[in-house]
Formats: C-alpha cells, sequence, structure tokens
C-alpha cells in the first residue's frame, strides 16, 4: 500500500469524517482565497471595470474546470471502492486510465476555447466597457488550462485513496503564489485583469508540478512515465458511466449562474455585474463546509459501501449533516448582519455595495438548505448514483433558478433581490426531490460496481 492510501471504513465515523473533511476545507477556503485573491486586487488596484472583466472571464473558466472536477468524481467513486474491497490493479488502472482521459480532455477544450471565446463573450452580453478586460483574463486562464485540470485530477485521485491532506498542502503552495504575482503584475504594474490572470496560471502551473515531483517521489500508484499514460477501455467505461452525470452536472449549474450573470449585466451593467462577482466570492467560501463535507461524505461512504459497510456508511452521512448545517447557520447569521461590511472589504464603490447587499440578502437564505443538499447527494454518489445527482440538478438549475432569478428579477421588478432568490429556490427543489429518492430505497442498490 502507497503512502498515500488510507482506509475509510474502520474506526470512529466521527473521528474519520472530522479528520478527513478538515484537511479538503482548508484547502478549498484556500483555493477559493486565491479566486478571492484576484477579484480583492484588482478591485482595490484597478477599478469596477477591471473587477467586472475578472468576474466574467472567471464565470466561464469556472465552467470548464466544473465540468472536469464533476468527471473526476467518477474516478474518485472508483478509486475508493476499489481501495475499499482491496482491489489494487483496478485501483492502478482507474488511476492511469483517469489521468490520460483528463489530459486529453484538456487539449482539446483549450483548441475550442480559443476559437469560440469571442462568440461566448457576446453571448453572455458583456458590457462594452469589460469587454477588453473579460478577453485578456479569459485568454490566458483557458492557456493555462492544463494545470487548472492537472491539480484538480491530482486531488480526485489522492482523496479517492483517503489522502485530503497532501492536496492542502498543493493549494497552499497555488495560493500564496498567486497572492505574490497579483501584488506584482495588478498593484505594482498596473495590469488589471491580464495580470490576475497570469498570475492565476503560474500559480496553478507551480501548484502542480510540485505535486507531480511530490507524487513521483513517494512511491504513487502512477509513475508518470510516457508508457503509463494509456487507457483502460472498462475502466473508462466506468469513470464517463459515473463521471459524466457530474460533468454535465456541474456545467449546467455553471451555465446557470452565468445566465443570471448575463441577466444581471442587463439589470445593472458593470456596477451590478462587479457586485455580483464580489458575492460569488463571498459565496464561494460560505458554502465551502457544505461542499466539503459531502464530498468526504462521498468518499467515505465509496469505501464502506466498496466494503459492504452500507449502515456505516448512512451513520457518515446522518453526522456529515449535522456538521454542515451547524457551519452554514453561523454564515448566514454572519452574512445577514454584516452585508455591507463584507462588500466593502473589496471595494468602496456605493453603487456597487448597494447592489451587492440586495442581492446578498436573499441569495443567503440557500446557505440554510445546501448542508442536506450536498451530504445527502454525497451519500448518494458514494453508492454510484450519479445520474440521479446530475438530474436533480440540471431541473434545479434551468428549471427554478433561472425562471425564479427571470420572475423576481424582472417580472416583479425587484432588481438584484429577486435574482439573489433563484438561488434557495433551485436548492429547496432540489431537497425535495432528494428526499423522495432517498425515501423510495432505490439508493441501496451499488451503481458504482454495476
Amino acid at each position: 500500500m502507497s503512502n498515500f492510501e488510507k482506509n475509510l471504513s474502520e474506526g470512529s465515523v466521527v473521528r474519520q469524517l472530522i479528520m478527513f473533511s478538515l484537511p479538503f476545507l482548508v484547502s478549498n477556503i484556500i483555493q477559493t482565497l486565491y479566486s478571492v485573491a484576484d477579484m480583492l486586487i484588482v478591485g482595490r488596484f484597478s477599478g469596477t471595470i477591471s473587477m467586472s472583466g475578472v468576474n466574467i472571464g472567471s464565470q466561464v473558466t469556472l465552467i470548464l474546470t466544473n465540468i472536469v472536477v464533476g468527471l473526476c468524481t467518477g474516478g474518485t467513486v472508483l478509486i475508493a471502492q476499489y481501495l475499499g474491497a482491496k482491489k489494487r490493479k483496478d485501483m492502478e488502472e482507474t488511476t492511469a486510465t483517469l489521468m490520460t482521459t483528463l489530459l486529453i480532455a484538456a487539449v482539446l477544450i483549450t483548441i475550442l476555447m480559443l476559437v469560440f471565446k469571442d462568440k461566448v463573450l457576446h453571448l453572455i452580453q458583456t458590457p462594452a466597457e469589460a469587454y477588453e478586460e473579460a478577453s485578456r483574463y479569459l485568454t490566458v486562464t483557458v492557456i493555462g488550462l492544463i494545470f487548472i485540470f492537472g491539480y484538480n485530477v491530482f486531488s480526485a485521485i489522492m482523496r479517492g485513496m483517503g489522502d485530503s491532506t497532501r492536496p492542502l498542502y498543493f493549494v497552499l503552495i497555488a495560493c500564496v503564489t498567486n497572492v505574490i504575482l497579483d501584488l506584482i503584475l495588478v498593484g505594482r504594474f498596473d495590469m488589471g485583469a491580464l495580470g490576475a490572470a497570469i498570475a492565476t496560471v503560474i500559480s496553478q502551473a507551480v501548484s502542480m508540478i510540485t505535486c507531480i515531483v511530490v507524487m513521483i517521489r513517494s512511491d504513487f500508484v502512477f509513475d508518470f512515465k510516457p508508457s503509463s499514460f494509456r487507457i483502460q477501455k472498462n475502466k473508462a467505461g466506468r469513470i464517463f458511466r459515473l463521471g459524466l452525470p457530474g460533468a454535465i452536472q456541474n456545467g449546467v449549474t455553471s451555465f446557470s449562474f452565468m445566465i443570471i450573470t448575463a441577466l444581471v449585466n442587463v439589470i445593472g451593467g458593470v456596477s451590478a455585474s462587479a457586485a455580483i462577482g464580489v458575492v460569488a466570492k463571498f459565496n464561494g467560501f460560505a458554502i465551502l463546509p457544505a461542499i466539503a463535507m459531502g464530498a468526504s461524505v462521498s468518499t467515505m461512504c465509496a469505501q464502506n459501501i466498496g466494503a459492504g459497510k452500507w449502515d456505516r456508511a448512512v451513520r457518515t452521512c446522518k453526522i456529515g449533516t449535522v456538521i454542515a448545517f451547524c457551519i452554514s447557520f453561523l454564515i448566514f447569521l454572519l452574512a445577514q448582519v454584516f452585508p455591507t461590511e463584507i462588500l466593502r472589504i473589496f471595494n468602496d464603490d456605493s453603487e456597487m455595495i448597494d447592489y451587492g447587499v440586495q442581492y446578498l440578502r436573499t441569495f443567503t437564505f440557500d446557505y440554510l438548505i445546501v448542508p442536506f443538499v450536498f451530504c445527502i447527494n454525497g451519500l448518494f454518489i458514494g453508492a454510484g448514483h450519479t445520474t440521479f445527482s446530475m438530474v436533480n440538478n440540471m431541473l434545479s438549475a434551468i428549471i427554478l433558478r433561472v425562471p425564479a432569478a427571470i420572475l423576481f428579477g424582472l417580472v416583479a421588478n425587484m432588481g438584484l433581490r429577486g435574482v439573489g432568490l433563484g438561488g434557495p429556490v433551485a436548492s429547496l427543489g432540489s431537497l425535495i426531490l432528494i428526499i423522495v429518492f432517498l425515501m423510495s430505497g432505490k439508493w441501496k442498490e451499488n451503481r458504482a460496481m454495476a
């Protein structure tokens, strides 16, 4: 067994869950930090136009990244179940197949995005004043997709093996590098959104290269030799069957938020766009406890289900949900009491702050619902029911979130307060479907090994 592997199907559930989820949570906080650093430093040194450019460009990049993260879910579940079932050869083949597949995907997506970049920016109604900044940011981050994808693939594999600590170290390296480069390129050389994009890509590259070096020196199951990059047909089929729903789900969810960005661009222009970008950065922090706990529940449940310990998987889900809700509730209170102070951290523009407070007041009710959605979904995903998760999320994102934002924001003339209601409305609808599926008992079939 390599020193990356850890058995999560034995010992105290509470201790295992907390010890596994904490590094995951901290690494996600740090990863969000270097995203926030772009917006914070650009806001302080370059103003709302550059902030809008960073927000719009990063929305597009985020869609692509989230698609890859979703696809990696299939590999994480398979690796965790093979580890729990003590099928090492299958685990090694899955790792090689996942790495090779994502390398090919990164190259293809980079080419396509460079060709269609301008069409995408026009499609989402990018304000004319922010167009050049958004275009520069998107061009650079698309060129660096191979590094962004690489880090996420490595992290998914290590977490499937039960190691959530090393990804924390790698993302810390990326964050520190990104902040230093932001201060130099944006603060010192006044490069605006372009400087923020260059900082992001270089920091991801440093993190990924460091990750590879550590893996090679630590008896990792993949040695990174050219001959090792291969695709096992049966493993690729399982990865796509489990991961494609997650990729589609993440893509649709991100796309729904991009539609909302376009809606906001129509309602309020640059100031509203910048406000939504700031709230998005805060929201990235706010939902991290639920995301981290949900992902941890998924990995632990997958290992336990692979080992045939279904009762332990259910207990893991219950404990994770309680922990995530308690933390999210505190964040909800913070956002309701101090919305102006939160927004002022990024920029003092009064119009931007006014728009941001309107949006934040209603959107934050989502924090009371998402812990249940992420953690119960984590149980389903651990059992291989990624298709249900995809369908449920697509329904909530497209049929609920976007129409609710349009209905309350434009039709009811509530502005950004109405747009903010789209989030909790979508999550509530999603939770209702999750409860129905949970009560049906159909989730108890192990679809990962089917």
